[in-house]
């Protein structure tokens, strides 16, 4: 099972996993009990599967829900809720699922996908993952422009219709998706897990919903979800879609430090780490023996502009500061070596990525980058700060950033923490946050379109930084509608070569998933979406 989204981690080897450190958690048990194990999240933003796109969140559902699709080892999708997924014309796309129950019994059905797909589309409810739904038919009558012309899924218009025109229930087991384009990749698209149903309980009443949800997945909610402390699942029996679960139950514990979850580790209190924490990267290898581990990943982490921001709307400032920071000596000294320096904008584990698309201007030079800045007239103030939260373990390479942007291009750069990565979200998504900003992505399907379309996107579902360019948004509407994977790869890489020139981000790192395990488990893997495959996991 899997998910994938923003991230909140630094990810100590890796560039960042599905969720970070903590503070302990305040669990009922220590280390796992019985039949079960725990391991680390951070706290879940959201736990509505159309409005979860950050990491903590998405490894609960990951657990609670299975996906229509999920990807084998070649990144190709294969069936998993789904029966069949088939179209005829790559625009009209039939849904067969297979049979299943909900945790609390009753059969799944094709109107919980609709109703479910419907909520997350229309716009006054303001899902995060409301974006996703922009390619199917109707979308636009549910989230009409506002007055300043920028999309996205809070409007100040009442929308003109509550169901998208591109979804028909068939039958109790078949639906009907109708996009706006064809779009030759979409049965991709579908793995991610805004895509996950619900059942027609939870839209009558979805706070209630939130704190317990109830999914068709490998495991089942075990009490409420205990905010800023735990979430507690356990096997679901009657589980029919793929794997079961070789454990009895999963403790999610919620923590703010990642040293603190290390420790715990170590001590067999805590029996899965995600991400071995940048401070212990020389000792952990000792410590743990063969419990440390490693694997590919998805993971992108970047630096973000506020480009609405008078201050950094000057793409020579943008580029000037991106010259300025020496990527590979961070990697160095910060994180020993243990992810590679990102001078792209999409991963090189998808299909399309180029080595060096941003050029120039993810160059290190100080020299270059000191004349550039005073070309553009410098910084107002002449100082910066650059945002991240404090449960995703980023003081030293911000600090690191910092030092060498006062260095070369004499600026007064300060970290600024806030306390979790699901309040530095909600104060970027609202404007309320002024200076640069730290940010992970994870993809959510393998395809170089998720690495454009989601953040840079004129009101893409992660664009926190108000980026916006119609010539982008143009080719990566034409990728989609590409006839051949070839020729929409194509469009996509003319797409990138703009943000090479716009910089609304700094590129800076590629990671891989670098985690533990206590002596209490066995068979522990980590999927190239940053999460603990929970269906493998075993008791030692």
């Amino acid at each position: 099972m899997r998910g994938s989204k923003m991230v909140g981690c630094a990810i100590v080897v890796a560039l960042a996993a599905t969720a970070c450190g903590g503070s302990g958690g305040d669990s009922e048990s220590k280390g796992s009990s019985g039949g079960g194990f725990s391991m680390n999240i951070a706290e879940p933003k959201r736990l509505v599967p159309q409005s979860t796109t950050e990491s903590g969140g998405s490894q609960v559902l990951s657990g609670l829900f299975t996906p229509l699709v999920d990807f084998d080892a070649k990144n190709q999708p294969v069936l998993a809720a789904a029966e069949s997924i088939e179209s005829p014309d790559n625009k009209v796309w039939t849904v067969k699922l297979k049979d299943a129950t909900w945790h609390d019994g009753k059969p799944v059905t094709a109107k919980d996908y609709v109703g479910a797909w419907n909520w997350g589309a229309y716009g006054p409810n303001a899902a995060d993952g409301n974006y996703f739904f922009g390619t199917i038919q109707g979308y636009d009558e549910m989230n009409p422009v506002d007055p300043d012309g920028e999309e996205g899924p809070k409007k100040a218009e009442e929308p003109k219709a509550k169901e998208l025109s591109g979804l028909k229930v068939i039958d109790d087991k078949t639906f009907e998706i109708t996009l706006k384009a064809p779009f030759a990749g979409y049965k991709s698209v579908l793995g991610y897990t805004v895509f996950y149903p619900m059942p027609e309980s939870a839209l009558t009443d979805l706070k209630a919903y939130e704190e317990a949800p109830i999914g068709q997945g490998p495991f089942q909610m075990d009490g409420k979800w205990n905010h800023d402390k735990f979430v507690k699942v356990k096997a679901y029996p009657d589980y029919k879609l793929g794997e079961k679960p070789k454990v009895d139950s999963v403790e999610f514990r919620i923590f703010q430090d990642q040293n603190t979850a290390y420790n715990d580790l170590l001590a067999n209190n805590l029996d899965i780490v995600d991400q071995i924490p940048t401070e212990v990267m020389g000792t952990a290898p000792g410590e743990l023996g063969d419990r440390f581990k490693t694997s590919q990943a998805s993971t992108f982490q970047f630096v973000a502009f506020p480009t609405y921001d008078k201050k950094y709307s000057d793409a020579r400032v943008r580029k000037a500061i991106s010259m300025a920071i020496d990527r590979d000596e961070i990697i160095k000294v910060v994180f020993q070596d243990s992810q590679s320096s990102a001078r792209s904008f999409v991963s090189p584990v998808v299909g399309g990525y180029r080595e060096d698309t941003c050029g120039e201007a993810c160059k290190f030079d100080p020299a270059a980058a000191k004349k550039l800045l005073a070309e553009a007239g410098g910084i107002e103030g002449n100082k910066i700060n650059i945002g991240h939260n404090a449960d995703g373990g980023h003081e030293q390479w911000i600090n690191a950033t910092c030092d060498q942007l006062k260095k070369n291009l004499g600026l007064d750069c300060v970290s600024q923490a806030v306390p979790k990565f699901a309040e530095l979200l909600t104060q970027v998504e609202n404007k309320k946050f002024s200076g640069m900003f730290r940010m992970g992505w994870i993809m959510d399907y393998p395809s170089m379109e998720n690495y454009l379309g989601p953040l840079y996107s004129t009101g893409g579902s992660s664009n926190y930084y108000g980026y916006s360019n119609k010539d982008f948004d143009r080719l990566l509407q034409e990728g989609r509608e590409a006839k051949t994977e070839a020729e929409a790869i194509q469009k996509w890489q003319a797409a990138e070569d703009i943000l090479a020139k716009d910089m609304p981000v700094i590129p800076l790192r590629f990671g891989k998933n670098v985690f533990g395990h206590s002596t209490n488990v066995k068979n522990v893997e980590m999927n190239l979406f940053n999460q603990v495959e929970l269906t493998k996991v075993e008791k030692s």
